[in-house]
């Protein structure tokens, strides 16, 4: 675990660093030759978060975009205290968690399809790996585009994809610093600079962060620190060079899941507090993973311009910890005995590397065709992805049990760092067209295609043609309405520690989507969404021969409902609810065609409500709601978790000081009535049941000077 006295000198030096260069800003004395006054470098922020980048190739506004997308903006993330992207996907009702265990890396599902840690998310439209929790502290917006992305990201899981926007520099000098403690003591420090040197065309973005964690899982502890920068030089009035960077060091010991005792029940009278892998030999998983991204603008003229951006990526991981599967005793693998004994097993992976690069090269630009007007985008993008690990240690150590831990020595065995080596290479090369074409004043079709080629070792080399077809009637800027249809592909999944074939991937799996969507932008007052859903894709499991196998067809068809606004001048919503009917078929097994697919709720919803109290100026009220209905634990739908509702509450107060400064103390509770339930109901690993959190506390204060 690193050194907590370092960690708060990194923290305390960002700082004193951050101020160093507001004040070389405030205090340069002007270039010789001064520049012109038309500085271009601006931070890229939403207004309402009306806008979105994820839906094509450029910044659009949602109501006139073909796709169903969420976005949580800055200012929503301060104002509901969001700090990790698992708070901020509690917002949407067509996102959950997908064996998101505390400490590890936080995974989803969007529409009941689990993303793809290597594909679905992104960091300015290219993709880096999902592995470890990725930092907020720097992002200016989180979008979530639901469905099929196959023409804005090539290679994808069905669900869709999770962009994060990074924060551009300042016009105005910027200094936040904020301060929070919650939980078990977890003491969170982070301070955010922007600003331009000088009366230059250079502009500047700091953000550092450090957090002390000690998780509402006893025992479940770790350290976080992080770090990035951003600048923005505009060469001239038609050229803008962009460059970012980011480290960040967490150590945390993860907490995992149960599993049905005499697999067959929910085990009952637990406390999401239990640490499972209580052992002294359990260390915390250690990752590494930082980012360098680039990106030039060229604005040839009004109508044409050029985009060229990069991103490399590295991620390291120590992994290690008394993992519990299954009973011997009763010979069940997957489940824990009836009792509630479990087998701890030594699971060690040291060493693991994944650097990934992507880039991608767009031409934009509008023209007419007699009486259509285009908007058309031509690229090229590339994706190259080394994993390198060695064999894994995972022998069995001895039986604790849920109710009570018992201490069991490690197996001995070590890890051997001569088997580290590459063992997986993956090159994905697309180029792409998309064409919007203004039929009359009111309807816009919308028609791309991706070509994709991808290379991944010595099994897989194929190429395909991803199409993507929208119609949107538009008749002014307050409302429209838009059919799609779309294709998809995604790769196979890889079978599971535990089956006959693990570690082998499935051959690329195809997926299809037919989508019609209404949307609506008034004012303050709405924003909002309604959409209906087929997404059909190959149904992937492990078979009664304990073959990890891809037979038949997962079917999802849904309902959709999202807005957010203001009820009154001192009333702000949001709200958001998903019905979804997610089925097997084809299989041929009566055991499970027709039968709901894992971790699906049939319904789930949440909104949040926020109160400015116009007695006592700055004050805020705010509460917010997550409702979720009964989901199935395996595939034969022997098992199904309950339902479950949790109320969250919140208070902030905003004043100016006596210096100028703005203070904004924020305190939350959530889980307001203590609840338990089942949030996370995972097939993964052969089935794990991940406990939601508890009541938890949480107090914060941000300054800006």
């Amino acid at each position: 675990m690193p050194n907590p006295t370092l960690k708060y000198t990194a923290l305390a030096l960002s700082l004193s660093q951050a101020f160093a260069i507001t004040a070389f800003a405030q205090d340069a004395p002007a270039p010789a030759e001064a520049a012109p006054t038309e500085v271009v470098v601006t931070a890229q922020r939403t207004t309402h978060a009306k806008h979105a980048s994820i839906g094509g190739f450029s910044e659009t506004p949602l109501v006139r975009t073909p796709a169903a997308i969420m976005v949580i903006d800055r200012a929503l993330m301060d104002d509901l205290g969001i700090r990790s992207t698992t708070d901020a996907m509690k917002l949407d009702a067509s996102v959950s968690d997908s064996y998101n265990a505390v400490g590890y890396a936080e995974q989803f599902s969007i529409r009941g399809f689990t993303l793809d840690n290597n594909s679905s998310y992104r960091k300015d439209g290219i993709a880096i790996p999902g592995d470890a929790q990725i930092p907020l502290e720097n992002k200016e917006r989180i979008e979530v585009l639901k469905g099929l992305a196959g023409l804005q990201a090539g290679v994808a899981a069905p669900g869709g994809i999770v962009n994060y926007v990074v924060k551009r520099p300042t016009r105005t000098p910027l200094l936040s610093a904020t301060a929070g403690a919650s939980e078990r003591g977890t003491l969170y420090g982070a301070v955010d600079v922007g600003g331009q040197v000088g009366e230059s065309r250079f502009g500047y973005r700091i953000n550092a962060a450090a957090v002390r964690m000690r998780s509402y899982v006893k025992g479940a502890d770790g350290e976080r620190e992080f770090f990035s920068a951003a600048f923005d030089w505009q060469m001239s009035p038609q050229a803008l060079l962009q460059l970012d960077m980011d480290y960040q060091h967490k150590s945390q010991v993860t907490a995992p899941g149960y599993q049905l005792t005499g697999n067959m029940t929910l085990p009952r009278d637990v406390s999401p507090k239990t640490l499972l892998n209580a052992q002294p030999w359990t260390k915390p998983v250690d990752t590494k993973n930082s980012n360098l991204g680039l990106r030039f603008e060229y604005r040839i003229d009004d109508a044409w311009n050029v985009a060229v951006s990069a991103n490399k990526h590295w991620f390291k991981r120590d992994d290690y910890t008394a993992f519990p599967y299954g009973c011997s005793q009763e010979e069940l693998w997957p489940g824990y005995c009836s009792n509630g004994d479990y087998d701890v097993y030594d699971y060690q992976s040291l060493g693991e590397k994944k650097t990934p690069a992507g880039a991608q090269a767009l031409v934009q630009g509008k023209f007419g065709t007699g009486m259509v007007r285009h908007q058309l985008t031509l690229g090229a993008s590339m994706i190259e992805r080394h994993d390198v690990f060695g064999d894994y240690v995972y022998e069995w150590a001895g039986v604790s049990n849920i109710y009570r831990n018992v201490i069991v020595p490690p197996s001995g065995l070590q890890f051997d760092y001569s088997t580290i080596s590459e063992r997986n290479t993956e090159r994905e090369r697309a180029l792409f067209v998309q064409d919007i074409a203004s039929l009359g004043e009111a309807w816009t079709l919308h028609a791309g295609l991706r070509h994709v080629s991808v290379k991944r070792n010595a099994n897989v080399d194929e190429s395909f043609v991803l199409p993507n077809l929208a119609l949107v009637y538009a008749p002014s800027g307050l409302w429209s309405v838009y059919a799609s249809v779309a294709q998809g592909m995604e790769h196979g999944g890889v079978a599971p520690v535990g089956t006959e074939n693990p570690g082998l991937p499935l051959a690329p799996s195809r997926s299809h989507q037919v989508e019609i969507g209404a949307k609506a932008s008034v004012l303050d007052i709405l924003n909002g969404s309604v959409t209906l859903f087929q997404v059909r894709k190959g149904l992937e499991y492990t078979d009664a021969a304990n073959f990890f196998v891809r037979n038949g067809d997962q079917t999802h068809r849904g309902l959709e409902i999202a807005a957010n606004g203001r009820l009154a001048k001192d009333w702000r919503y949001g709200a958001s609810a998903t019905a979804l009917q997610a089925r097997q078929d084809g299989t041929g097994l009566a055991s499970m065609d027709g039968k709901r697919a894992t971790n699906v709720p049939a319904f789930k919803a949440a909104a949040w409500l926020e109160y400015s109290v116009p007695q006592v100026a700055g004050l805020k009220v705010n509460g917010a709601w997550q409702f979720a209905g009964k989901k199935a634990f395996d595939v034969e739908n022997r098992v199904f978790v309950p339902k479950y509702s949790v109320f969250n509450l919140g208070v902030a107060y905003a004043t100016r000081t006596a210096s100028g400064g703005s203070l904004t103390l924020r305190a939350n509770v959530d889980n307001v009535f203590d609840k338990f339930y089942w949030r996370d109901v995972t097939p993964a690993l052969g089935g794990y049941l991940l406990p939601g959190a508890p009541r938890v506390f949480r107090i914060s204060a941000q300054y800006d000077f």
